[in-house]
């Protein structure tokens, strides 16, 4: 089966799709606003990217969110809870991390089936 990478660069792909799964990672755009504002950016970028390989919201199979600081957990979770369709919550890992860029608040790395192989 065929590796799809969609817009390659020498560091990364926004998306890797492989035998029905995709693989992306999303972090802010504008990462001088707070974590309220990063999350909401991030998954909006998410649903942009899961259209992208032909995917939704309720295909996600696992997330793994890495955050800066757990005082800001409260945030993300309301956040996240109010994006995902109800009952379509993928495996989920949330771990304290530092970031490449001390701006980021949060990233996430997102699995999802995907229909792009077909």
């Amino acid at each position: 089966m065929e590796i799809k990478r969609i817009n390659p660069s020498p560091r990364w792909s926004d998306a890797t799709v492989f035998n029905g799964t995709a693989y992306f990672v999303e972090v802010a755009d504008d990462p001088s606003v707070d974590m309220l504002g990063q999350i909401r950016q991030i998954l909006t970028q998410a649903e942009d990217s899961l259209l992208t390989v032909k995917s939704n919201k309720s295909r996600l199979i696992s997330v793994t969110i890495y955050v800066t600081d757990f005082a800001n957990f409260d945030v993300l979770n309301r956040e996240w809870e109010a994006w995902l369709p109800q009952g379509c919550a993928p495996s989920r890992a949330c771990i304290k991390a530092e970031l490449a860029d001390p701006a980021y608040l949060a990233e996430i790395a997102f699995i999802a089936a995907s229909d792009q192989d077909e």
